[in-house]
């Protein structure tokens, strides 16, 4: 069966390739969620819940970051040089995927005191939720496209009257 490079990577050397691209990023950014609801609802500045929200933030940040960097160097450029890719399926896939950077990097830095340090709490509570949000609704995109078997939108793009 023909499948994108996303699930080709997940099916890969099982299950590490699912725990360490799919299992951990999307964990902890279920944690975040989670945590996050708790937090605004409850207007919560300290205590546990805020801890955890906090360092799950600064390491799926940092954790991605990595896997981007690596996906970048070891899939994308060889297989955009090479002219690898499976369809636009594969690349939207992958790419919606490797977006979640823009999101979770962010949350990281916002923790660590590194972006945003003059925003109120309210202000910096909507970033984060807007944030988690936006790498959830990327995630999900791309697990989308990802299970798309590209040779079938390849072959309909020859079909007449499509």
């Amino acid at each position: 069966m023909n499948m994108t490079h996303y699930m080709s990577l997940l099916a890969d050397n099982q299950p590490w390739n699912l725990i360490i691209f799919m299992a951990i990023p999307v964990i902890c950014a279920e944690t975040l969620t989670i945590t996050e609801f708790f937090i605004i609802f409850n207007r919560v500045k300290n205590g546990g819940i805020r801890s955890l929200n906090k360092y799950v933030g600064i390491f799926d940040g940092i954790y991605f970051t990595g896997i981007f960097i690596y996906l970048l160097f070891n899939a994308v450029i060889p297989l955009t040089t090479t002219g690898g890719w499976h369809t636009w399926v594969d690349v939207t896939a992958v790419g919606f995927y490797l977006s979640g950077v823009v999101f979770l990097l962010p949350i990281a830095l916002m923790e660590l005191g590194i972006i945003f340090k003059h925003k109120t709490f309210e202000e910096k509570m909507k970033i984060h939720f807007i944030l988690v949000g936006g790498f959830l609704v990327v995630a999900h995109i791309a697990m989308i496209f990802g299970m798309v078997n590209p040779k079938i939108v390849n072959n309909m793009s020859s079909m007449p009257g499509m």
